[in-house]
């Protein structure tokens, strides 16, 4: 019970701090609250849930790391993230000419990534689909599903907000940022099951164990 306590510690104290500093002279507030509106809805969803339907600890860390991507990008804007002072991306930038500021595409990455550790975890512990193929086609069109319904919103955020939005769309000028968006969250879902579908298997046995009277 210890080490449980000091693990949700460590993960609130992060992310307490980190969403203090997003939320302190953000470069747009309008635009924070859009991009920060998840981490917003989905703190008390967790925090209710955690008695009934805990989760695994891998999927608690990637979901304070996706929350932390959000985080940055509203104080910024994903469009002005400093990313490109990193040496590599200074780099890559030099290197291929890039025009645009890429933390947006870690971003749309992460969101597949991430939730399809969620909707592995959600599918597997309510048997809805056993691990398999299946189970990976499953979840990488939940994640596309998940992608293509957020650039819903942005699109109706776009449409009653007009240019107040720009900032929350971050296309940055590129005609097709809402195709790779979708591509990168789907390729996101792919890695994240090939990368963690073993670790996750694992967490989710020794979880079944915890809660098994």
């Amino acid at each position: 019970m210890t080490r449980q306590v000091c693990f949700f510690g460590a993960l609130l104290s992060i992310f307490a701090v980190v969403f203090v500093w997003s939320a302190i002279k953000p470069h747009d507030f309008f635009t924070w609250l859009l991009e920060v509106m998840p981490v917003i809805i989905a703190l008390p969803i967790l925090f209710f849930t955690h008695q009934k339907f805990p989760l695994t600890r891998l999927l608690y860390i990637l979901i304070l790391i996706h929350a932390i991507i959000l985080m940055i990008g509203g104080h910024y804007t994903y469009a002005l993230v400093p990313i490109n002072e990193l040496p590599v991306f200074s780099w890559l930038k030099e290197t291929f000419d890039l025009d645009r500021n890429y933390y947006d595409r870690i971003g749309h990455f992460a969101q597949g990534f991430v939730p399809a550790i969620i909707a592995r975890e959600i599918l597997i512990r309510n048997f809805v689909v056993k691990t398999g193929a299946w189970l990976f086609f499953v979840v990488c069109c939940i994640c596309l599903s998940i992608s293509a319904c957020y650039e819903f919103v942005e699109w109706w955020v776009a449409v009653a907000a007009g240019g107040a939005a720009e900032d929350f769309l971050g296309t940055q000028g590129d005609i097709w940022d809402t195709q790779w968006d979708m591509l990168l969250a789907l390729i996101g879902a792919i890695f994240a099951q090939v990368l963690l579908g073993h670790l996750h298997d694992k967490q989710l046995l020794n979880l079944q164990s915890q809660l098994e009277p």
